[in-house]
């Protein structure tokens, strides 16, 4: 008998006296282990999450929600952006800081928002210096964001072409703890983007290589919501 042969036979003889009409709901699975390991407590939360998220090499930046407009023109303007991707959905008052943008980085002319669609290509978006989107949620534990497509996020294609990522976290509102308290909140049915810090990988030599797979800069806004 091959190893798989053995596998399956070992699940068959497990769901011998299963019967045939019971789904997983019927069977309560008893979860008594932690949820989360650190104390819920909003602003340790924020902290532990700032602080995994420099870990991975984000970096990440404070501000009172009138303050968020003027800080994404400003990371804008570190960048050296002329074009930034808009999903639908962002509110348009986080862009109002960049309207007086205009000539940084050796570049003349105000910076063009370009509003995705369906009709952008890899290609279109490759073209785009950076993006700006909230987030669905993010997790203190992992120091991670999760992006799932809904208002002011995007498709994946269009968080993952350019090379510079802005993603504004709600404080603390959009954090939680851990993977565990993260999921419930979360639809499986959409295409959801799990990031911890910049696109990085690495060689056989242990060389770091960065913007590979995604965004070679996530900028991370946590904006105080209290």
């Amino acid at each position: 008998m091959s190893a798989r042969e053995e596998i399956l036979a070992r699940v068959r003889d497990a769901l011998r006296d299963v019967p045939t009409d019971e789904t997983p709901d019927d069977v309560p699975v008893p979860r008594d282990y932690l949820t989360a390991h650190v104390p819920d407590d909003p602003r340790a939360l924020a902290e532990l999450l700032a602080e995994n998220l420099a870990d991975y090499r984000a970096h990440v930046h404070r501000c009172a929600p009138a303050e968020l407009p003027a800080t994404i023109a400003d990371l804008l303007e570190r960048h050296g952006s002329t074009s930034v991707g808009v999903p639908a959905g962002l509110p348009p008052q986080w862009l109002s800081g960049i309207s007086g943008l205009s000539g940084f980085a050796g570049h003349s002319g105000s910076i063009r928002q370009v509003s995705d669609s369906p009709a952008l290509t890899a290609r279109d978006l490759d073209a785009v210096d950076s993006v700006v989107t909230g987030c669905a949620l993010a997790i203190a534990e992992t120091g991670t964001i999760v992006l799932d497509a809904g208002p002011g996020q995007g498709r994946r294609m269009l968080t993952l072409v350019p090379d510079h990522h802005i993603c504004v976290v709600r404080a603390p509102g959009q954090i939680v703890a851990s993977v565990p308290l993260a999921l419930p909140r979360l639809d499986p049915a959409r295409p959801q983007t799990w990031i911890s810090g910049p696109s990085a990988t690495s060689d056989i030599e242990l060389d770091r290589v960065e913007g590979v797979h995604g965004p070679r800069v996530l900028d991370v806004v946590l904006v105080a919501e209290d």
